[in-house]
C-alpha cells in the first residue's frame, strides 16, 4: 500500500473524528468534522449497521495509523517492535509512534502538520545530536538533542511555524528553547502525555487474531 496523496479531510470523515492532518486549518469552523459532514462514499445517509467487534478494532487501528501518516506495512513493523519489547504492548506502540522524529518536529511546532514535518526532515533541515537526520521514522531516545540546521532557509521556515503553533503542541516530555530552536528528549512519554484518543488495546487484540 503506497503513501496516501489524496485529500486528507476525507480520512478524518472516514474515521468520524479530527485526525489533525492539516495543522491549524483543523481548528477552523469550515472543518468537515465541525460541519458534521458524514463519511465519504456513495452510501452516505443510509442507516448504519451495527459495527462488529472486528470492525471497531479495525477503525481504531486505521485511525491511529492515519494520525501518524503511516502505511500499513510500516505501522505493522512498529507494532511488531512494540510486541517484542517488555511491557504493555499498546502503550509501548504509542510511545514508539510519539517518539518518531517527524512527530517530534510536529509536536515542537517546527512544522504545521506531520506531513509537513516529514518533508522538513527529508529535506535535511534537522540535526539529531549535531548529525544530519533525514529519516522521518527515526525513533528518538532519552538524551537526544534535536536542532534546526544552521541555515537561513531552515531557521526561517522553523521560526514561522513556531510563531504560529499552539502551546498545546509542545510535549511535556521534552525541553524546547524557541530562541535557539533546540530541543532535548527528557523522558519517554507516559500514556497521559500522548495525544491520540484511541483504544490501543483494541489494536493489540486486532493483531492478535
Amino acid at each position: 500500500m503506497g503513501r496516501y496523496t489524496g485529500p486528507v479531510c476525507r480520512q478524518c470523515r472516514r474515521e468520524g473524528q479530527k485526525l489533525f492532518l492539516k495543522g491549524a486549518r483543523c481548528y477552523m469552523a469550515k472543518c468537515p468534522i465541525e460541519q458534521g459532514t458524514g463519511a465519504p462514499g456513495m452510501h452516505v445517509g443510509r442507516r448504519a449497521k451495527k459495527m462488529s467487534e472486528y470492525g471497531s478494532q479495525l477503525r481504531q487501528k486505521q485511525s491511529l495509523r492515519r494520525q501518524y501518516g503511516m502505511g500499513e506495512l510500516q505501522f505493522h513493523r512498529f507494532f511488531e517492535e512494540a510486541y517484542r519489547r517488555e511491557g504493555v504492548t499498546g502503550e509501548i506502540l504509542l510511545q514508539l509512534l510519539e517518539m518518531r522524529l517527524d512527530n517530534v518536529i510536529y509536536r515542537l511546532g517546527l512544522a504545521p502538520s506531520r506531513r509537513a514535518a516529514r518533508q522538513f526532515v527529508l529535506h535535511g533541515h534537522i540535526l539529531v545530536n549535531d548529525r544530519k537526520a533525514a529519516i522521518p521514522s527515526h525513533i528518538l531516545k532519552v538524551g537526544d538533542v534535536v536542532t534546526v540546521k544552521d541555515a537561513t532557509g531552515s531557521k526561517e521556515a522553523a521560526n514561522r511555524s513556531v510563531e504560529a503553533a499552539t502551546s498545546a503542541q509542545l510535549p511535556q516530555w521534552m525541553s524546547f528553547d524557541k530562541a535557539t530552536l533546540r530541543a532535548e528528549v527528557l523522558a519517554v512519554p507516559t500514556r497521559e502525555q500522548i495525544a491520540p484518543i484511541v483504544d490501543e488495546q483494541a489494536i493489540v487484540e486486532l493483531y492478535s487474531r
